[in-house]
């Protein structure tokens, strides 16, 4: 029986090569290219492809990573540089919904803080899965009623293999490889496995496929973590509230003149927050002198922002915690399929599908940073530094400074999490008439997120001298110099605080952990196609969706908390280690290594694992949203073939949705008077709540002269909130004085959409393409902060024990809100174009491009009081790069293949606002260069080579539009692979 042209087989090498069976099986990555671009033309909406250029081979070592030659297109990279999710037309993760063999699929994964940590439900992390698994791809942008909702940029689907869809009865491929990067210095093991075969005369089949990657990754680099005003952390000179302003650091000896005011040092002795920091006329603190100078203290004193005018120094800004980076990241990544498919004639087909992937990181995070920065008067902090010189740009940007009285800290974070996605689902097609179908599916998949640790340990050098930030030399990290020898474990503690708790020597802190993400997704569809006419056929269908995530987190217990002096007889040098390589590997004044306590010899003197966690009974976090979602749709597609002067061909029709929610979480405030389900305490609020809505869509395809295609669509579109996101829970972190409410009345994001393409196929496997798109976004979702006393959250002070943080201090929080939204336009160029015309082996050449460019107009709240917008701004979407490009440049020929291709993209939001005095957070541009070789040296060996980031490109984030102050910076390294496959 002949089947469909598979994707593996479609997509293949261009030279044919014939078969046991007399079939024709074409290979290589022109093919893949060709078979692509078939489907694209087919399509009636605008539907991109990806193929796989053999069996088990997709383009790319990384799925994300592929999807970067879609025209729209841009990739999220996270930590190792390695692709994590996609924006399309400019529209985030989070507004794009993926499909595994056709249902929808959660997927998240762990990663660095600064990269945003785990993601919250709906957003797909494409890094949890290796790409040997899937035989294709397709980035929907226009949608059709059939289409499940829940898109604003694209609906993704990702493709395993079937047994029947290949030629052969007997398929066997096997790639093995060695993974090499120039910064982990090590050569990592990858290998894939893909078995299948077909009985009774080719009527069933059974497939399974096999991946495994073991990788060592190394990052190193330069992190600021927040940038902040110089008076954010400073001290009122009279000890209390008042109209006084807000005193930077600390003053010069003599106290310090400006504008005939004279604002003198604390008094002897004085008392902040009911304890004696020892300072006087000659001290900031105890033991502690002053040596401001006056000119350096004037540098920062006299800037001051526009809206803050009697603020002094709210217009220096300086980096929070200027810190170097070292991560190290064990990961192993496994995943496989099993397809068992039954097609006893062309009417019949049924299939039962599974998949599975895991994916385990430890990763292992260093620094060495000035933390006083970053501190307030109650850990002995900002307040009681010294600075002896400072520069700053026009902006107010720190450009140089010398300080005395900086605590040093050498911190480790251990963060170990699993990430696991299992999913099974059946599928039946069967045509009971000549002009009747019948289809079905049902299927359940689970993906579960889990971080069993997450541990940090620190040791601290007080009040040290001679702490050097220096920008002069023009780049984008500082210089840091620490004063004092950091790789010698001696000049560090390691102890219970002291002085009332003033400050911290060192310790150690369980960051909230364990805790645990799972998504379950059930899915039942049935779908009826009936051929009313020639060329028209009506559709009619009904889907049932639920998705139930449940989260919680886990404190240690308080008297678990509280750190422990060192055994006796043990130094603080026995439970160390030196980091070592940055000097080399990073530059930028790194140190050539620095101690750092080693977390399994701080495990073996301290026990770990005797730490006793709870969960709610103790106040940590726990939230459950289940959502079940009925549909049904109606549609007609219609194809006039040779009826008109022109071919016309499309699909109009209307979804009904109906969302039912329930969200329910742990909530550890008190519940005053006329509370809200987000300040409850002791108890879970819950939530229900439901709404509907009706999307109606179109998408025609005119063919006016042959090979040119003009498509025009239009469609009603929605995107629900972040799961994670509409849990009735709160939280604080002390140490950064920032809180978080989230919100389970969020509307969906709902936005009117408009799509037209001009397509020219002007000679086989070639096109050039343009494109319009226009979205009309009717709302959108931000969190809105306010600055508010902790005192005056509502939440227990009980929270703040062993933090060094007081209840009258200022904290930020931030409530998740639906805000107006805006328009959202651009366009994309797109060409693909096979140079077979050029004579001899320059015939072997071609070459694929795309460039997009797209503006939005997103009103956001800069600050609030009291929830009521004080400030707002006009900006682009948060993760919207208005140019983003791509480039490839192949070659093949029957043996040899190889090719290059340049992704570019521009800078973009990250987030909106960012922290007092700067206006977001942005990711600078980059441009990621990767290439791949591969020779048959038999019909059935190949080899592989591949390199990525070939020109060593760095990952920059910065902090306000205007002063672009980096953030972070990390170097990834080159990637090389060396594989073999062999094919039977």
């Amino acid at each position: 029986m002949a089947q469909d042209a598979p994707a593996a087989d479609a997509a293949a090498q261009d030279t044919p090569a014939a078969t046991d069976e007399g079939e024709i099986v074409v290979q290589g990555f022109r093919a893949s290219l060709n078979s692509a671009l078939n489907q694209k033309r087919e399509e009636t909406a605008a539907v991109d492809s990806i193929v796989a250029e053999d069996i088990g081979k997709f383009p790319d070592s990384n799925l994300a990573e592929s999807m970067q030659r879609i025209p729209g297109v841009a990739l999220s990279r996270g930590d190792g540089g390695e692709g994590r999710n996609i924006a399309v037309r400019g529209l985030g993760a989070q507004f794009t919904r993926v499909r595994i063999n056709g249902m929808e699929g959660s997927s998240q994964t762990g990663s660095s803080d600064i990269y945003g940590a785990g993601n919250s439900g709906r957003s797909f992390d494409f890094n949890v899965f290796p790409t040997e698994i899937f035989s294709a791809l397709s980035v929907r942008k226009t949608t059709s009623a059939d289409v499940e909702e829940g898109s604003l940029g694209a609906t993704v689907d990702l493709k395993a293999p079937k047994p029947l869809d290949f030629s052969k009865d007997f398929t066997l491929s096997a790639t093995a490889r060695g993974v090499y990067n120039q910064i982990s210095k090590k050569v990592d093991p990858r290998a894939s496995l893909l078995v299948a075969k077909k009985f009774a005369d080719g009527t069933f089949g059974v497939l399974a496929s096999i991946a495994y990657q073991k990788r060592h990754i190394r990052e190193v680099g330069y992190s600021a973590v927040d940038v902040l005003s110089a008076n954010t952390n400073g001290l009122d000179p009279d000890g209390a509230a008042g109209p006084s302003p807000i005193l930077p650091y600390c003053t010069p000896v003599g106290g310090f003149v400006q504008n005939g005011v004279t604002y003198v040092s604390p008094t002897p002795g004085f008392l902040q927050g009911g304890f004696n920091i020892g300072a006087s006329a000659a001290n900031c603190s105890t033991g502690n002198p002053r040596t401001s100078t006056q000119a350096a203290y004037a540098a920062v004193f006299n800037l001051r922002r526009a809206d803050l005018p009697n603020t002094p120094g709210s217009g220096a800004f300086l980096p929070r915690l200027p810190r170097y980076v070292n991560s190290e990241q064990d990961t192993k990544r496994i995943g496989g399929t099993l397809s068992l498919q039954f097609s006893p004639d062309d009417d019949t087909d049924i299939s039962v599908d599974a998949i599975y992937s895991r994916y385990e990181v430890e990763r292992r995070d260093n620094y060495i940073a000035g933390i006083s920065f970053g501190r307030s008067i109650t850990n002995l902090g900002q307040p009681v530094v010294s600075v002896r010189e400072a520069q700053f740009d026009d902006k107010g940007s720190l450009v140089y400074g010398v300080f005395d009285g900086v605590d040093v800290r050498s911190e480790g974070l251990v963060d170990h999490w699993i990430s696991d996605f299992k999913q099974g689902n059946f599928n039946f097609r069967r045509k009971l008439t000549d002009k009747f179908e019948l289809s079905l599916f049902f299927g359940m998949n689970q993906s579960v997120w889990w971080g069993p640790k997450r541990f940090q340990t620190f040791m601290d050098a007080i009040d040290t001298d001679n702490f050097t930030i220096d920008f002069r030399d023009g780049g984008a990290t500082p210089i840091l110099g620490f004063g004092f020898d950091v790789a010698n474990p001696a000049n560090f503690n390691y102890a219970p605080s002291t002085g009332g708790g003033t400050t911290v020597l060192g310790g150690f802190s369980f960051q909230g952990k364990p805790s645990k993400n799972q998504t379950d997704n059930l899915t039942a569809e049935i779908n009826t196609d009936w051929d009313i006419d020639q060329g028209l056929k009506l559709k009619i269908g009904g889907q049932y969706r639920r998705s139930d995530y449940n989260a919680f987190t886990s404190s240690p217990y308080t008297a678990d908390t509280i750190v422990r002096a060192l055994p006796a007889g043990t130094s603080l040098a026995s439970i160390t280690r030196q980091i070592s390589g940055l000097d080399e590997l990073f530059g930028r004044g790194a140190p050539a290594s620095w101690a750092a306590i080693d977390p399994d010899k701080w495990d073996e003197t301290f026990d770990f694992d005797a730490v006793r966690f709870c969960r709610t009974e103790c106040g940590a976090g726990a939230s459950r949203i289940r959502e079940d979602v009925k549909t049904a749709y109606v549609m007609t597609t219609f194809n006039t073939e040779d009826a008109l002067p022109v071919k016309l061909r499309g699909d109009i029709g209307v979804r009904y949705v109906r969302t039912d929610m329930l969200a329910a979480g742990y909530i550890s405030v008190s519940a005053p008077a006329g509370s809200t389900p987000t300040n409850l305490r002791g108890q879970y609020a819950q939530v229900l709540r439901g709404y509907d809505d009706w999307l109606p869509s179109g998408n025609v395809a005119i063919e006016p002269v042959d090979n040119v295609i003009l498509r025009l669509s239009a469609a009603k579109v929605l995107s629900r909130p972040e799961l994670g996101n509409l849990a009735p829970t709160s939280g604080i972190t002390a140490t950064t004085r920032t809180g978080n409410i989230n919100n389970p009345y969020l509307d969906p994001i709902r936005a009117d959409t408009f799509d037209a393409a001009l397509e020219w196929y002007f000679k086989p496997g070639s096109l050039l393409s343009v494109a319009y798109f226009k979205k009309d976004i009717k709302t959108y979702i931000q969190r809105v902060t306010s600055q508010i006393p902790f005192n005056q959250l509502g939440l227990p002070d009980a929270l703040l024990t062993g933090t060094n943080t007081t209840p009258t201090e200022i904290f930020t929080v931030g409530q998740l809100v639906n805000t107006p939204g805006g328009p959202l336009e651009g366009f994309e160029v797109n060409a693909q174009i096979q140079l077979d015309f050029l004579p001899g082996f320059l015939g072997n050449f071609g070459v694929l491009g795309n460039y997009t460019h797209v503006t939005s107009q997103i009103q956001y709240v800069l600050a609030s009081v009291n929830g009521v917008p004080t400030v707002t701004t006009t900006a682009d979407l948060v993760g919207l790069s208005k140019n983003t490009a791509s480039g490839t440049l192949f070659y093949e020929d029957s043996k040899f293949s190889i090719r290059g291709t340049a992704s570019y993209r521009d800078r973009y939001i990250r987030g909106i606002p960012a922290s007092p005095g700067s206006n977001l957070q942005g990711n600078s541009p980059n441009l990621f260069v990767d290439a791949s070789a591969s020779y048959a040296i038999t019909d059935n060996i190949k080899v592989i080579l591949e390199a990525q980031n070939l020109t060593d490109e760095r990952n920059n984030l910065y902090i306000d539009s205007e002063r672009k102050d980096t953030l972070f910076q990390t170097r990834i390294g080159r990637t090389f692979n060396f594989g073999v496959n062999f094919q039977f």
